[in-house]
């Protein structure tokens, strides 16, 4: 099945030690060959809040059906610091619709007039929901029938963008529908906050996540003979969380989540939502 990557933080940060080692699970160390793909939301400084929360709306988005490993356009994530607080990426192993761009994660959504980002890892079995025209998906792929699903059931449960613990609610009771279909590990980001849920299939590859924060270490990639000093790249004041679908590094704590959990992961921490 597929790989997730996610990135929040609470200052603007390069994901580029991440994403080499995340890369090369698309074809080198492992098979998710099928393509990639990098959201990035980015805002200006000062710009708009919610529940005094820095709100990003600027997204840039790249995807290939290439293996990431061996794209050109992964080469050049890997290697451009592009800086953002909400991040996230996807390698595929396909399970459901050919290999194309249009069914090449993260898929992109507008509602209530900002951008909305989703990935998953997973297989659905028999999840046909009814889809009105306001979320209609572009490719073939289980994902994006469930992303466009849950984007119709939010703009239904709500008039306006509700704060984060309102979405964290509403995103608790949408999951399980879904996920009694089959794996369901997913990463969700409106420039706010990253969402990510665990599977509750038993037997399934669930998520972990890491929080980097003073004092700062050295880190190791797993798939990757590449090692990185955080001291020499950050402020004590910055805050990083980072989830994955398998631990990146060797010698950091990562932290299993529990099966079918939704966490909340807000200026680089994890939010008690």
């Amino acid at each position: 099945m597929c790989q997730l990557l996610g990135m929040n933080c609470n200052t603007p940060t390069d994901i580029t030690f991440s994403f080499r080692g995340f890369a090369q699970r698309g074809g080198h160390t492992d098979h998710h060959e099928d393509g990639w793909g990098i959201a990035f939301f980015e805002g200006e400084a000062g710009g708009d809040k919610t529940d005094g929360m820095a709100s990003d709306k600027g997204l840039r988005h790249f995807v290939d059906h290439q293996p990431a490993c061996s794209s050109p356009v992964a080469e050049l994530i890997s290697r451009y610091p592009i800086k953002s607080r909400h991040v996230i990426s996807h390698i595929r192993k396909a399970t459901q619709g050919r290999v194309a761009l249009e069914n090449c994660h993260p898929f992109v959504r507008e509602l209530w007039g900002r951008y909305w980002v989703f990935a998953h890892n997973g297989d659905l079995k028999g999840f046909a929901p009814r889809l009105h025209a306001g979320f209609r998906p572009v490719g073939s792929t289980d994902s994006e029938r469930a992303f466009c699903w849950i984007m119709q059931e939010l703009a239904k449960s709500h008039a306006g963008v509700p704060s984060v613990a309102e979405l964290s609610i509403t995103l608790r009771e949408l999951v399980p529908t879904i996920a009694r279909h089959g794996t369901f590990n997913c990463l969700l980001s409106n420039g706010q906050a990253l969402w990510a849920h665990a599977s509750s299939n038993p037997g399934s590859t669930i998520l972990h996540y890491v929080e980097r924060k003073h004092p700062f270490a050295h880190a190791t990639l797993s798939d990757d003979d590449v090692s990185v000093n955080f001291a020499d790249q950050t402020s004590p004041t910055d805050q990083v969380a980072v989830v994955v679908t398998k631990p990146l590094t060797t010698n950091e704590n990562w932290i299993a989540f529990a099966p079918g959990e939704l966490k909340v992961f807000q200026d680089g921490r994890l939010s008690s939502f």
